[in-house]
């Protein structure tokens, strides 16, 4: 079968939205899969294929060798960035922090790092500063509002508590991400959900559970408007 009558591969998505195609590979076939990450690679320079399972995974990496290709990969939530040799990223001065509350929400954190690098930003993480300790997240944010972050990630599992605590120390937006990271009824991320969908501060926004892909692109998406604004200020202009 034609590749065009499998997918229709968007490669202007980027120009119009400043989010790039991202390719949801759970329930692909595996050879389509590889065939629209190797067009898109081709037209683009680059592709992020989220969702990947092992075999997906292993596909891909045996598709692009790094002897040609830069490879980046969270293979906990199967998600890999490919790039040609000859690409460059673009940065786009825009800086995103990302913090999270426990070790077991780093990948989550890490496919919206991934994201976010990708389009352009700079990232500032701290992990594991959840409230058990909330002495911890103290240090970090004050550290990434030194370094100038437009918008902070929030990843948390369990009761969800952090971005509402974070949000209620600095004048920046927070997208908080619920983790299915818990116990009982609350263990899919539903309680963590509900906490910071009723977030009593209301700097706090929140995408759906381990949804670290949605984070990470609106994130940059404030970040990227704020950092193209700063530009034009420090060139004179309005």
């Amino acid at each position: 079968m034609e590749l065009e009558n499998i997918a229709k591969i968007d490669v202007k998505r980027e120009l119009r939205s400043s989010i790039p195609e991202i390719v949801y590979a759970r329930g692909k076939r595996k050879e389509h899969l590889v065939e629209v990450a190797r067009e898109i690679v081709k037209k683009k320079g680059y592709v992020i294929v989220t969702k990947c399972n092992g075999e997906q995974l292993a596909l891909l990496k045996k598709e692009f060798p790094e002897s040609s290709f830069q490879l980046r990969t969270v293979e906990e939530t199967g998600t890999i960035y490919v790039r040609r040799s000859d690409y460059e990223p673009v940065k786009t001065g825009g800086k995103v922090g990302i913090l999270t509350g426990g070790t077991a929400d780093i990948p989550i954190a890490e496919e919206a790092k991934l994201i976010a690098e990708c389009m352009g930003c700079d990232v500032y993480v701290a992990y594991d500063v959840g409230v058990a300790g909330i002495h911890r997240v103290f240090k970090p944010l004050v550290e990434m509002v030194r370094n100038g972050v437009d918008v902070v990630v929030v990843v948390a599992g369990m009761e969800g508590a952090l971005p509402s605590v974070v949000s209620g120390l600095v004048d920046l937006p927070v997208i908080g991400v619920p983790t299915s990271t818990g116990y009982g009824m609350g263990g899919v991320g539903v309680g963590a959900l509900l906490t910071m969908l009723q977030s009593c501060s209301l700097g706090v926004a929140v995408v759906n559970i381990d949804n670290g892909v949605g984070a990470g692109a609106m994130a940059a998406l404030i970040a990227n408007r704020v950092a193209a604004f700063r530009g034009k200020r420090l060139e004179g202009g309005r």
